[in-house]
């Protein structure tokens, strides 16, 4: 179960990567919210979406292999921190009460999901240490 709510959010990701990085402009149209943030930036919107296809993709490595977890709790630490900075905009008064609420399901709980999937699991061994050089 947990390997296929692993594939099910680094799947989510990617998607949105790609819709981020492939058609900027409908992407920032369509999304509830984002244009409250500020101009369209189709650069700015492509260098969100590959950290988001990054963050995707360690998801999906250690979705497969659960050794590469440390990749996945990069990814997930990208997602945590943009979380952040949308939680501290609403303190600081830069974002309504009504965008906060927004963006709790994909900005919020996305990465409390992708930390708590990354982390290994109690049943799985740690990977061995890679001998210094």
């Amino acid at each position: 179960m947990r390997r296929l709510l692993m594939a099910a959010v680094a799947a989510g990701l990617i998607a949105n990567a790609l819709a981020m990085l492939l058609a900027p402009a409908a992407w920032y149209a369509l999304m509830p919210g984002v244009s409250a943030t500020g101009p369209f930036n189709a650069h700015f919107v492509r260098d969100i979406g590959c950290a988001y296809g990054v963050a995707g993709a360690a998801l999906a490595w250690a979705c497969r292999r659960p050794d590469a977890w440390p990749a996945a709790m990069a990814g997930a630490w990208f997602l945590s921190g943009h979380a952040l900075v949308h939680l501290w905009d609403a303190v600081a008064g830069r974002a309504s009460p009504a965008h906060l609420i927004a963006d709790l399901p994909a900005v919020v709980m996305v990465p409390v999901l992708a930390l708590w999937l990354s982390r290994p699991a109690a049943s799985e061994p740690p990977s061995p240490q890679r001998a210094a050089y």
